[in-house]
């Protein structure tokens, strides 16, 4: 699915601090966003069409059927229609372009979309056993095989065909901890420096090598949500941010029927994305990218078109993605220090991307941000969204 013509913008949203929230249920998180979104929106609840809620849960909360607790933040939502959605760690995403979807339809003027993830909960042994569920579990759930085992592999796979690439990987992580030093919003608001990631250590061990906990996103909790509006309400909003394209394409589940270390997947869609916007890569003043490990995040490089297969360490080694580099990547600190409640993820990415574009991201700012490149990712490279945003006002 390719999207070249913009029907829809981003006219409101809200966005919890993501951590460990002791206080907060997945309740309380849905209520709340949705509650600051619409009313971000310059909106009513009443003035809400239809809904969608994005959240993986799997197993990690005793609540499901988290769609219907959207309707605790009003009673002027009740008998909107809402649906849940779901795509592994592109849940976020998905809700978001079910929401672009249906005002597309012309079946809705505002759409809410909310994701959340309430995480810190379990105990980290059901936290990797439910998102190992998110890979193909006959072939890849297996001696215990965790999603950083997964990415270790393809990492291992990576260094053998292109060389050990640990300082590239230390040096995004190092990256990404220092721009999510200034978000308020981020989990992990701490700059460790390259050498500290680098390093192994007691306080940085080797989790899957050839991982570190610092080439690892954090497990967290939190929410967002977004107001979607038509053409026609996003003209007297107060704020709107434009989809100018946006591309889902899903590949083989199986890491064993594809080439894992191309990414073909976030390929596709992000050559389908600029070409359907009209734009090369260069014209883009950011991305926020899927970096729930560095080494995704490296890999990603390549997909989007940065650099050639391969060469990935070259865009991290000569600066190309720090904030004041060519492409700025993952301003916001990333999946690595912001954090990655994944159903949350797809969601705060569009969010972190909307405050760029209207100058209100605060010490995460790029300045004259005009473009901004969102690439969400579900599964090892499965689940494939890149979204295209610009302020219309």
């Amino acid at each position: 699915m390719t999207s070249p013509t913009t029907t829809a913008c981003m006219t409101g949203w809200a966005h919890t601090p993501f951590g460990k929230l002791v206080d907060e249920d997945a309740e309380s998180l849905i209520v709340r966003v949705a509650t600051d979104a619409i009313a971000d929106a310059g909106l009513e609840p009443a003035d809400i069409d239809a809904i969608f809620v994005g959240t993986f849960n799997g197993g990690m909360a005793a609540q499901d059927f988290p769609g219907s607790l959207v309707l605790q933040a009003s009673d002027d939502l009740r008998y909107k229609p809402v649906t849940r959605v779901e795509n592994a760690c592109a849940t976020g995403s998905a809700a978001i372009y079910q929401g672009v979807n249906t005002i597309r339809a012309g079946a809705a003027r505002h759409v809410l979309c909310v994701g959340m993830e309430k995480m810190t909960a379990c105990d980290t042994a059901t936290v990797g056993a439910t998102l190992i569920k998110a890979s193909y579990v006959a072939e890849e759930a297996v001696d215990g095989m965790t999603f950083p085992g997964v990415f270790g592999k393809i990492a291992q796979n990576y260094f053998q065909k292109y060389g050990d690439q640990s300082d590239a990987l230390a040096m995004i992580a190092a990256k990404n901890h220092k721009n999510g030093s200034v978000n308020p919003l981020a989990h992990m608001q701490k700059d460790f420096g390259y050498d500290f990631c680098r390093t192994e250590s007691d306080k940085n061990p080797f989790v899957a090598h050839p991982l570190k906990r610092t080439d690892c996103s954090m497990v967290s909790d939190g929410a967002a949500a977004v107001v979607i509006s038509d053409m026609d309400a996003s003209q007297t909003a107060d704020k709107a941010i434009a989809f100018k394209a946006m591309t889902h394409v899903n590949d083989f589940l199986p890491m064993s029927k594809r080439d894992i270390i191309s990414f073909e997947g976030p390929k596709v869609a992000w050559a389908k994305t600029l070409e359907a916007a009209g734009i090369t890569l260069d014209d883009l003043s950011f991305v926020e990218t899927h970096d729930c490990f560095t080494i995704a995040e490296l890999i990603e490089y390549e997909a989007m078109g940065l650099v050639e297969p391969g060469q990935g360490m070259k865009a991290i080694k000569e600066g190309w993605t720090q904030k004041d580099g060519k492409l700025p990547v993952n301003p916001s600190g990333g999946l690595k220090a912001k954090g990655h409640p994944v159903g949350a993820t797809g969601v705060s990415m569009h969010v972190m991307a909307a405050m760029q574009l209207t100058n209100s991201a605060g010490g995460c700012q790029i300045d004259g941000a005009e473009l901004g490149g969102v690439f969400n990712m579900g599964g090892a490279a499965v689940a494939n969204y890149v979204s295209v945003l610009e302020a219309l006002k």
